[in-house]
């Protein structure tokens, strides 16, 4: 048979939204983005997470097979079930002297686990670097609707918003791709939307996250005033720069129609 949506992310197929997301977030946490499992799961958390396109998915999967009803245990024999006594043959407790070279290797494991533990101490927590990701997942998720998304009648005011965002570095290369936009605005007269459908955390760290935002981007521009919408994969990486989380580097790939 071959293997559904639901059996790549590990989820039944009545799985809540939130539990399709929690599974797809735990399944790319270890993957590469150029990974083809990495794509594959993300085209199966897309489909899942849009009702309307898994109302039409599930519709051409094949029933689910019955569970099959596990046999009834056996009693066991009341005589071998009864446990030995001291009086009968093989009944006898026997005692053990512990030897000093155990006591000896105890007493330096002991201490090893105790200079792990105060070296891990030191070191963040997994609920530092939990919480660390959850804040750098909504600020990648805030920053993604306004660098993306852009006004040929207020370009100025847009670039300024998204820089605000930007580390310093990645700000000058965004401000080089922006320049093309600008240039080309007075006939293209594009405007530009961005909804956010998804994200999810592929790398972890206290000062580093990398986040994957899925996004709708609708826009106009001179020949179109009805929205074309393009669906996207965004690849962000956020940085800690004293309290605030910036965008140091943004990847965008287009999913397929």
């Amino acid at each position: 048979m071959t293997p559904t949506w639901y059996d790549l992310l590990g989820v039944d197929r009545d799985a809540t939204a939130a539990e399709i997301r929690t599974a797809w977030r735990d399944a790319i946490a270890d993957l590469d983005p150029g990974d083809r499992r990495f794509r594959s799961l993300n085209e199966a958390a897309e489909v899942l997470l849009d009702p309307q396109r898994r109302a039409a998915y599930d519709a051409t999967l094949e029933p689910e097979p019955e569970p099959a009803t596990a046999p009834e245990p056996e009693p066991a024999d009341e005589e071998t079930a009864r446990p030995l006594t001291h009086d009968e043959p093989g009944g006898r407790r026997p005692t053990w002297v512990v030897p000093a070279w155990l006591l000896a290797a105890l007493a330096v494991l002991l201490a090893l686990v105790l200079g792990c533990a105060a070296y891990l101490l030191t070191q963040p927590s997994d609920d530092d670097i939990a919480e660390a990701s959850s804040q750098a997942q909504g600020a990648a998720e805030t920053a993604v609707t306004t660098i993306l998304a852009y006004d040929y009648r207020h370009l100025d005011d847009d670039q300024q918003a998204a820089g605000e965002l930007m580390t310093a570095s990645y700000r000058a290369k965004y401000d080089e791709l922006f320049t093309v936009i600008k240039q080309n605005a007075a006939e293209v007269k594009p405007v530009v939307t961005v909804q956010v459908v998804a994200s999810g955390i592929v790398r972890s760290g206290d000062d580093r996250v990398q986040v994957l935002v899925f996004v709708n981007r609708p826009t106009t521009n001179a020949k179109t005033t009805e929205p074309v919408v393009s669906r996207d994969q965004v690849v962000m990486t956020m940085v800690k720069q004293g309290d605030a989380w910036l965008v140091d580097g943004l990847d965008t790939s287009q999913l397929a129609g």
